[in-house]
C-alpha cells in the first residue's frame, strides 16, 4: 500500500508561524435556512484542525460545496459551515468571502499563529475543477505547507488536490486522509478471513469496477437493493415493476458464474417488500422473489433475507458494505437497511461503510462508533478498492 507523507514528516514544531493549506472535505448538506445538516465530516476533520492550530501554523481551509459551475452563487457559500465549524472547535473561526486574490491574501498577513480561516467555496472558480495552472498558482501562493485532509476529494485530479501540492515542497496527508488509506488498504492487503462484501444501491453502475478488483478476494458477496434486482432478474426471476438494469443482465450472470467458479457463498434475496406505489403506498406485502405480484415493484429486503444477510456478517472477519438494501430514504423501506447496520455493529470482525446513504444508515441506526472504519469518501473509496490510483493520495506518497 501507498507509504503516505504524514504530520509527523513534516516536523510541526519547526513550522510555527507558517501558512499551512488545508484541502479539507466540507461538502456537506445545508438547510434552506442556512444550517449544517449534517456534521459529520466537519468532526473528522477536527483533530488535524486542532494539531495544526496547536503547532502554532497559520490554517488555510479550503473545500467545495456542491456544483456551482464554476461562479459565485450564493446557494452554495461556505458561510453556514464556519458557524458548525466554531461549534466543534470551541473557538473563533475567520471566513474569506473568496478563495483567491488581495483580499483574502490581506486576511491571511493579519493573521496571529494558530488562527484558522476558512475561504469561500473553490468551485465558484471554474479553474478548480480544470485544475488551471494560473488557479492552482494562485491557490499555493496564499501558503508554505500543504496538508489534505480530504479523502472525498482524492480522486479527484483538481487544482486544490494536486495542483498546489505540486507547487509546495512541505506537504503531507492529514490525519483522516492517512486513516481512510490505512482501513481501506486492508481490505486490499492480506485481509483476514473470511472477507465478506455488502453491496446495495440502486445500479451496478459505477461499482462494476470496485466488484471486478474484489471478487477474486472475497469469501462471501451479499446483495441487495436495486443491484439486486438485476441479478435476480438475470436468473430469470420476473421482478413486475421493480427497478432493475436490461443492459447488465448478461454481466451479472458472468459474475455469479465467476463467483460461483471460485467457490464463493453469493447471498441475494430471499423475499423482498413490495407496493404499489412509492409515493403513495396502497399495498405493502412481502413476497418471496419467486412470487412478486404484477403491477408492484421492490423497495426492501424481507425478513428472511435480513436473517440470513446477519448470519452472513456474524461469520465474516472482514467486511465491506456500501449501498442501501431498499429505498431507505423513505420510511418503512429502510428497516432492511437498518437492520443490517446493527448486524454489522455486532460483527466480531473488522467492518468498512463507505457511501453516503450508507455512512447515513450507521449514524441513523446509531451504531456508528461500533463500527471499524467508516469512510467519509463515497466515490474515493469505491475508486480506491477497483484498485485506481487516486490522484490526491499519489501526490502525497513518499519519494515522489
Amino acid at each position: 500500500m501507498a507509504d503516505l507523507l504524514t504530520l509527523e514528516d513534516l516536523d510541526l514544531a519547526s513550522l510555527r508561524g507558517k501558512r499551512v493549506f488545508v484541502r479539507v472535505d466540507f461538502n456537506v448538506p445545508i438547510s434552506e435556512d442556512h444550517k449544517v445538516l449534517d456534521a459529520t465530516r466537519l468532526e473528522e476533520a477536527v483533530p488535524t484542525l486542532q494539531e495544526l492550530s496547536a503547532a502554532g501554523l497559520i490554517v488555510i481551509l479550503a473545500s467545495h460545496l456542491g456544483r456551482p459551475k464554476g461562479q459565485g452563487d450564493p446557494r452554495y457559500t461556505l458561510l453556514p459551515v464556519v458557524y458548525e465549524l466554531e461549534r466543534l472547535l470551541g473557538r473563533a473561526v475567520r471566513f474569506a468571502h473568496d478563495c483567491v486574490g488581495s483580499e483574502v491574501e490581506a486576511v491571511i498577513r493579519e493573521m496571529d499563529p494558530g488562527e484558522i480561516l476558512l475561504l469561500e467555496n473553490l468551485r465558484f472558480y471554474a479553474g478548480e475543477e480544470k485544475n488551471e495552472p494560473s488557479f492552482a498558482g494562485q491557490l499555493a501562493a496564499l501558503a508554505e505547507v500543504y496538508v489534505d485532509d480530504a479523502f472525498g476529494s482524492a480522486h479527484r485530479a483538481h487544482a486544490s488536490v494536486v495542483g498546489v501540492p505540486e507547487r509546495l515542497e512541505r506537504k503531507a496527508a492529514g490525519r483522516l486522509l492517512a486513516r481512510e488509506v490505512t482501513a481501506l488498504g486492508r481490505l486490499l492487503g492480506e485481509p483476514e478471513r473470511p472477507f465478506a462484501a455488502l453491496l446495495g444501491g440502486a445500479k451496478i453502475e459505477g461499482k462494476i469496477d470496485t466488484l471486478e478488483n474484489l471478487l477474486p478476494r472475497l469469501d462471501m458477496l451479499m446483495l441487495g437493493g436495486g443491484m439486486a434486482n438485476t441479478f435476480l432478474a438475470a436468473q430469470g426471476h420476473d421482478l413486475a415493476d421493480s427497478l432493475f438494469e436490461p443492459d447488465r443482465l448478461d454481466l451479472a450472470r458472468q459474475i455469479l458464474e465467476r463467483a460461483k467458479g471460485q467457490g464463493m457463498e453469493v447471498l441475494l434475496p430471499l423475499d423482498l417488500v413490495v407496493t404499489d406505489d412509492l409515493a403513495n403506498p396502497g399495498r405493502v406485502e412481502t413476497v418471496p422473489v419467486e412470487g412478486v405480484p404484477a403491477g408492484t415493484k421492490a423497495v426492501d429486503v424481507g425478513p428472511k433475507t435480513r436473517q440470513a444477510f446477519a448470519q452472513a456478517i456474524g461469520r465474516a472477519r472482514t467486511l465491506f458494505w456500501n449501498g442501501p438494501l431498499g429505498v431507505f430514504e423513505k420510511p418503512p423501506f429502510d428497516a432492511g437497511t437498518r437492520e443490517l447496520a446493527q448486524a454489522l455493529a455486532s460483527c466480531p470482525g473488522f467492518a468498512v461503510v463507505g457511501g453516503g446513504e450508507t455512512v447515513a444508515a450507521v449514524h441513523q441506526a446509531g451504531v456508528a462508533d461500533k463500527i471499524g472504519h467508516v469512510s467519509t469518501g463515497g466515490g474515493a473509496s469505491l475508486e480506491f478498492l477497483a484498485g485506481k490510483v487516486l490522484p490526491g493520495v499519489a501526490i502525497l506518497e513518499k519519494g515522489r
